[in-house]
């Protein structure tokens, strides 16, 4: 084998054709509805870890679980990146008509980029948050938020961080 790139091989590499089942495809009983997606800062330091939240609710009428997901996509990159990346997932059970509120950390490194080392860069980034991929077609309605920040610094390694 002489060509290693994960180009057309993986969905996170696929260009704009969407995978048939991607990750966290499915149905539910009940929908749910995401709203205040807060991050911590707009702007990060280069070695900075993001704290977000996010409000999920339970708006059908039976109590339910939930796979709450959070995708980092870099809007400009020096070297090829995934179209999106799955950061944080949680599964979290909602009563009928509640709602909670949840935390993640996306930590630095999940930023990184390899390029003969793993690289912290700066540059402008979307986190999103919802029950599914950014963009993903389905047949249960389900919504997904996204939020912009950027990241200032010089590019390092990961490691000097």
């Amino acid at each position: 084998m002489e060509n290693y790139t994960m180009e057309g091989r993986t969905y996170r590499y696929y260009g704009q054709e969407a995978p048939l089942y991607p990750f966290g495809y499915g149905l539910s009983y009940t929908t749910f509805r995401y709203r205040d997606l807060v991050l911590s800062l707009p702007v990060l330091p280069i070695c900075a870890n993001l704290s977000v939240s996010v409000v999920l609710e339970n708006t059908g009428l039976r109590d339910s679980e939930e796979v709450v997901q959070l995708y980092l996509r870099w809007e400009q990159s020096s070297v090829p990146v995934p179209r999106w990346q799955l950061v944080a997932f949680r599964r979290v059970a909602v009563l009928a008509g509640r709602e909670t509120k949840l935390s993640f950390q996306v930590l630095a490194e999940q930023r990184a980029v390899w390029a003969q080392d793993w690289c912290l860069e700066p540059g402008t980034f979307t986190l999103f948050a919802g029950g599914q991929q950014p963009g993903q077609k389905t047949r249960a309605p389900s919504e997904v938020l996204s939020a912009r920040f950027s990241v200032t610094g010089t590019a390092r390694p990961l490691r000097g961080c």
